[in-house]
């Protein structure tokens, strides 16, 4: 385990030197796609990475990093997360296609991850200018706030989030559906009661491991749609996350 306050300290230095300085005012040349229109990557991206990757490493002797810029230039990175040893997770600016269109939804994300298991976490929204921490069996917290997932309401009373994909009997189980375009939004508004519940199809460790301990220490329940325990790897049959074990059990029936 690491300080998670200088993590915090980190992350938010990091944010205010070259994440928001960038924030509507990107220039053509500072944005590039990856792998299609809605796939983008920003000079704020590549660089918030290359100095997280710089400062934590430095707080942990012999970490390694897993960072979604890094996997996107050589898949590799990835095997790093199936060895032992600790690994940070790293999402640069999650929600980097808002960014770069100016929309205030947009986060960093980091993950601690110790032989395979996530052990600490942290989101940060730049704009708001706080943190969210959770570390194993230590709750999640926000500054000197505990955060305590609410209980569930009734099922057509639900509000959440589940991605760009038509989902036809959840929109009709439930009361609304969102797509905020970031998964620290969707973590953050989870914690904070805003949303009740989160399906995610494509399942990038970066957008996940911090979040979803965030939740379970919160006192959520989470799982993958076959029932197994989420473990920051690519790929799966999709993660949902809900108030309580019977709520899953009833979100999980309307996506089939």
């Amino acid at each position: 385990m690491v300080d998670a306050d200088a993590v915090a300290r980190i992350i938010r230095e990091v944010a205010q030197e070259v994440i928001l300085p960038r924030f509507r005012r990107l220039a053509a040349d500072d944005i590039r796609e990856k792998k299609g229109p809605n796939d983008l990557v920003t000079i704020a991206d590549t660089e918030a990475e290359h100095l997280l990757t710089g400062r934590l490493t430095g707080l942990l002797a012999s970490s390694t990093v897993v960072g979604e810029e890094g996997v996107a230039a050589d898949a590799a990175v990835l095997d790093r997360l199936a060895g032992d040893g600790p690994v940070w997770i790293i999402d640069p600016v999650d929600g980097t296609l808002n960014f770069a269109k100016g929309r205030p939804c947009f986060g960093v994300i980091v993950a601690l991850v110790v032989d395979g298991v996530t052990r600490q976490g942290w989101i940060h929204d730049p704009l708001a200018d706080h943190t969210a921490i959770a570390e194993t069996g230590q709750g999640a917290w926000i500054g000197s706030r505990r955060l305590i997932v609410a209980e569930p309401p009734p099922l057509h009373a639900m509000r959440g989030s589940a991605g760009w994909r038509r989902h036809d009997r959840l929109t009709a189980g439930v009361g609304k559906l969102v797509n905020q375009g970031s998964a620290a939004h969707d973590y953050l508004d989870l914690l904070d009661t805003r949303l009740d519940f989160a399906f995610f199809r494509q399942l990038n460790p970066w957008d996940h491991a911090a979040g979803v301990l965030m939740h379970q220490e919160a006192g959520g329940h989470s799982a993958m749609l076959d029932g197994s325990p989420y473990r920051p790897r690519p790929g799966g049959p999709g993660l949902l996350l809900a108030p309580s074990g019977d709520s899953w059990q009833a979100l999980a029936a309307l996506l089939g």
